[in-house]
C-alpha cells in the first residue's frame, strides 16, 4: 500500500462513519437537515439567496455503502447556500491590476496559489464578483480540464474574480467546509465527479452535474471530529510517504549498487579467495614484460615509452599480497596503428551507407578500418567517461569497424581480457579525464591508469564469479 492508497483508505473510512465513533449527544443528521432547510428558507425570505429548484429524492441504488443510523444521505446542492462559477468569458488579464483573477491553474489542495496569478481591472471584477462573491472558507472545485475534481478551501482574505473553470460552493454555517472537502476528495466521490465529465476538446462537468452529487452527512459536531482526525493523521501519512519514497529509491538503486559492489570487491581481491598454488602477479608481470619485449623485437608491436613508477600515494586501495599494481600501458597493447584498411569495394559500400543514413544523423561516419578478432574497445571521449551510466569498455567480436572515438586494445598472454573489461568498468576514471563539457581520455592518460593485477588463474576465477552473479543484478532490475 502506497501513501495515496493509505490516504484513500482513511478517507473511505471517514465517509462511511468508521473513522471516529458516533456520539448520541451530538444529535442526528436528520435534525441538522431540518435546521439547514430552515436557515435557507429564512435567507430566501430575506432575499439574501435565491430559492433553488428541488432536487430529486435519493434512491437506494444511489447509495454506494451503508452509513451510521444518525447520518443521512443528501445531495450536495441541498446543503449549499450557493453553487456557481466564475465568468464564462475570458476577460483581458494583466500582470498586475486591482483584483486577482483565479483560474484552475491556481487551485491547489492546500489553497489558492498566487505565485503565478494574473489580474483584472475593477470594472471587469465588479461584473464577475457581483455574481460569484467568493469569501474566505468557501469551497472551490475545479470543473474544467485535466485537473477536474481538485477541491480546496478559499484561503484568501481579499476579494477576487473567478474563471468558469472553477466552481464556488458556499456552504451554510451548519456544514463544516473541511469535512465537505475531505468527502469530495475521497476516492469514490472523486471518481464519481470525474465520471460525469463530458466534452471533446476540453472535458468538464457542469453546475447541474455537481448539485445532485450524493454525499453522506453526519451531525455537525461529528463533521468537525472527522476533519480533525484526518488532519491528525496527515503527518503520519506524510512520514509514511517519505519513508516509502526513500525505500523505493533504495530498491531502484539496489541492483546497480549491488553490481558496483561486486565489481569493486572483484578488483580489490575480495570476491574469490587467493590460492597459493596459483603463484603471484609479480611472476606474471615478469612474463608479460618478456612477451612484450619479444613482440617489439619481432616488430609486431611498437616499443612504448617507459611509464613512471607507481608511488604509494597513488594506490587507491589495498590488494592481496599475491597481487601487484601495474599501469595500464605496461600490460596492454594499443591496436590503433594496426587497423586493417578496407578494400575499395568495402569502402564504397560504407560510403553509400553513410550517404544514405548519415545526413539524417542516424549514423556517424566511421574510420575506414576493419578489425577481425576480439579486442577491447574503450571510449575516448564523451559524457559517459564521467557519468558512467553505461559500460565504458567492452569486448568487440567478429568483424567490425571502429571510429576514432574509441581506443582499441589487446593484451599479451597473462591478462584476461574479460577481467580487464570488468576492471575498467568498475573504476572511477575522473582523474584520467580532461575537460567537463567535452570529457576526453587520451592515450597517455589511459596508459597511466593503475590496475590491480591478480595471478592469471585468479583472473579467470574472478571473471567466472562475476558472470555468475551479475545476471542476478540484471534480473533484479528487470523484476523489481
Amino acid at each position: 500500500m502506497n501513501a495515496q492508497d493509505l490516504k484513500n483508505s482513511i478517507l473511505q473510512r471517514a465517509i462511511e462513519g468508521k473513522l471516529v465513533p458516533q456520539r448520541k449527544e451530538e444529535g442526528t443528521a436528520k435534525e441538522l437537515l431540518a435546521e439547514i432547510r430552515a436557515e435557507k428558507a429564512r435567507l430566501v425570505k430575506e432575499k439574501k439567496i435565491r430559492k433553488s429548484k428541488p432536487l430529486p429524492e435519493i434512491t437506494d441504488e444511489e447509495k454506494p455503502f451503508d452509513i451510521p443510523e444518525n447520518w443521512e444521505w443528501v445531495r450536495l446542492g441541498d446543503i449549499l447556500l450557493k453553487l456557481t462559477d466564475g465568468t464564462h468569458h475570458s476577460p483581458i488579464s494583466f500582470p498586475y491590476a486591482e483584483y486577482m483573477y483565479v483560474t484552475a491553474k491556481n487551485i491547489k489542495e492546500w489553497g489558492i496559489d498566487t505565485s503565478n496569478i494574473t489580474y483584472v481591472d475593477e470594472c471587469t471584477h465588479n461584473a464577475i464578483y457581483s455574481r460569484c462573491n467568493p469569501e474566505k472558507s468557501d469551497i472551490l472545485l475545479i470543473k474544467d480540464g485535466a485537473t477536474t475534481g481538485v477541491v480546496t478551501i478559499n484561503n484568501l482574505d481579499v476579494p477576487f474574480s473567478l474563471l468558469s473553470s472553477v466552481a464556488l460552493l458556499k456552504q451554510t454555517r451548519l456544514v463544516y467546509a473541511p469535512f465537505i472537502v475531505y468527502m469530495l476528495r475521497s476516492n469514490i466521490l472523486y471518481k464519481s465527479i470525474r465520471g460525469e465529465m463530458k466534452g471533446t476538446g476540453i472535458t468538464r462537468i457542469t453546475l447541474k452535474q455537481i448539485s445532485p452529487i450524493v454525499i453522506p452527512l453526519p451531525p455537525l459536531a461529528e463533521q468537525r471530529r472527522i476533519a480533525a482526525k484526518i488532519e491528525e493523521l496527515q503527518p503520519d501519512i506524510d512520514a509514511y510517504d517519505k519513508a516509502q519514497t526513500k525505500l523505493q529509491a533504495i530498491e531502484q538503486r539496489f541492483p546497480d549498487d549491488m553490481k558496483k559492489s561486486l565489481l569493486q570487491y572483484a578488483i580489490e581481491g575480495k570476491l574469490v579467495p587467493q590460492r597459493k598454488e596459483e603463484g603471484t602477479a609479480k611472476d606474471l608481470l615478469a612474463k608479460i614484460r618478456a612477451e612484450k619485449a619479444r613482440l617489439v623485437k619481432e616488430k609486431k608491436i611498437k616499443k612504448s615509452k617507459p611509464l613512471p613508477a607507481i608511488t604509494d600515494d597513488e594506490k587507491p586501495f589495498d590488494i592481496p599480497d599475491s597481487w601487484e599494481w601495474a599501469r595500464f600501458g605496461d600490460i596492454s597493447i594499443n591496436m590503433d596503428s594496426e587497423r586493417i584498411p578496407l578494400s575499395v569495394t568495402q569502402r564504397r559500400k560504407l560510403d553509400k551507407i553513410y550517404d544514405y543514413y548519415g545526413a539524417s544523423g542516424i549514423i556517424d561516419k566511421v574510420d575506414q578500418y576493419l578489425f577481425d578478432r576480439p579486442l577491447m574497445l574503450i571510449g575516448e571521449d564523451g559524457a559517459n567517461l564521467l557519468a558512467r551510466t553505461k559500460p565504458i569498455a567492452f569486448i568487440a567480436r567478429g568483424k567490425y569497424w571502429v571510429n576514432n572515438h574509441a581506443h582499441v586494445i589487446d593484451f599479451p598472454n597473462g591478462i584476461d581480457m574479460k577481467y580487464m573489461t570488468f576492471y575498467m568498468n568498475a573504476i572511477n576514471l575522473a582523474a584520467y579525464v580532461t575537460g567537463t563539457a567535452q570529457p576526453k581520455m587520451n592515450q597517455a592518460r589511459m596508459n597511466s591508469i593503475l590496475i590491480a593485477i591478480p595471478p592469471l588463474a585468479e583472473q579467470h576465477r574472478i571473471v567466472a564469479k562475476l558472470e555468475e552473479l551479475l545476471p542476478l543484478c540484471q534480473h533484479l532490475t528487470a523484476n523489481p
